[in-house]
């Protein structure tokens, strides 16, 4: 059975573009042979700006962290929506992982710097 990985990001702010960036992180984490759980896809429904839908997106998110070995981190920043996500694994003592930008280069094509 494959490892179930929670992909930890930022989403607000350019949503459009940290969208992007989600996708290529899931890339990577497919690649490594995991199965990623991937809660940003629901700003493709929820609107990130509302606060309403944003919270349920979040409660919604967090909801599968349950079901995840561990939960990987990515992008430079971590934003009051990660750290919240980052302090529930805590509780619930799921392994956390920093993946660098070099990491995911390595494996999805590109030069490290």
């Amino acid at each position: 059975m494959m490892k179930k990985v929670y992909i930890c990001a930022p989403l607000g702010g350019n949503v459009a573009e940290n969208l992007r960036r989600v996708r290529r992180y899931t890339k990577y984490a497919l690649l490594c042979g995991t199965a990623p759980v991937v809660p940003h896809f629901y700003a493709e429904c929820l609107d990130d700006s509302n606060p309403k839908e944003r919270e349920i997106g979040m409660a919604a998110g967090l909801s599968l962290l349950w079901f995840c070995d561990e939960m990987w981190i990515f992008g430079d920043e971590e934003t009051e929506g990660m750290q919240s996500e980052i302090q529930f694994c805590k509780n619930l003592n799921v392994k956390t992982r920093k993946i660098r930008e070099c990491d995911i280069r390595k494996k999805i094509g590109g030069n490290c710097l």
